[in-house]
């Protein structure tokens, strides 16, 4: 009898302390709790978590590398702030590439797709609805990736993925100071999107992707222009 092959280990890895510490962090970056410009202090946030600086280091590096803070001389980490027209660029490059994704993955999304779509829009109204500003980031972006699906393009995934990342505290705050307005009017967008994926309107359904997203990332902007004017950044 041939000696049986050892089972592969399946368990699943337990989150890192780095990981969990990125993660807090980054929704408190995330829900304004930390300003643009302000510094982190590495023994501040060590003693507030109960850990040694070594996890908060590394999870800085993972905060520096998804754009959310940088290193400055003589002030150590800082929270960072994107330039206005950085932001523009940055809801171009969405444009560009979510419209890409929606065009290829479009023509092959199923009733499964589309029933894990229709899941989630409920709960991303509800978190309009409720001013649950930690779900609505989260749950757009599911929301929008869940019609990208069927593109088989990782890369282009993931990139999207780490734009949406460094605009969603700007997001957060642009629904924020629009109060119901801005909530309605996505609420609108994404069911009308929905609507037209589901017909299986390409051209109409990727028009309409990039105007929502364009006509987001101009409005955010002339908002964060004018919120910057009467409070200079640091």
């Amino acid at each position: 009898m041939p000696k049986k092959q050892p089972l592969p280990n399946l368990r699943i890895k337990r989150q890192s302390l780095p990981e969990t510490l990125a993660e807090s962090l980054r929704e408190r970056i995330l829900n304004g709790e930390f300003k643009e410009g302000e510094s982190l202090i590495q023994e501040t946030i060590a003693t507030e978590y109960g850990v040694s600086r070594m996890p908060v280091r590394e999870a800085f590096k993972e905060l520096e590398a998804s754009g959310l803070i940088t290193t400055q001389i003589h002030k150590g980490s800082v929270v960072k702030s994107i330039p206005l027209e950085q932001i523009a660029e940055l809801f171009d490059l969405r444009a560009l590439l979510e419209s890409e994704l929606l065009e290829r993955s479009l023509p092959k999304l199923t009733e499964a797709h589309f029933a894990a779509t229709k899941q989630l829009l409920p709960q991303l109204e509800a978190a309009y609805l409720n001013d649950d500003i930690a779900q609505w980031g989260k749950l757009n972006w599911l929301f929008h990736e869940s019609l990208y699906a069927a593109a088989d393009r990782v890369q282009t995934l993931a990139i999207v993925q780490g734009i949406n990342i460094q605009t969603d505290r700007y997001i957060r705050l642009q629904l924020l100071l629009t109060a119901g307005e801005g909530k309605k009017a996505a609420e609108v967008d994404h069911r009308e999107l929905l609507e037209l994926c589901e017909k299986g309107d390409i051209k109409k359904a990727v028009q309409f992707l990039r105007k929502h997203i364009q006509r987001a990332g101009t409005d955010l902007v002339t908002l964060l222009k004018k919120k910057r004017d009467k409070e200079p950044q640091v």
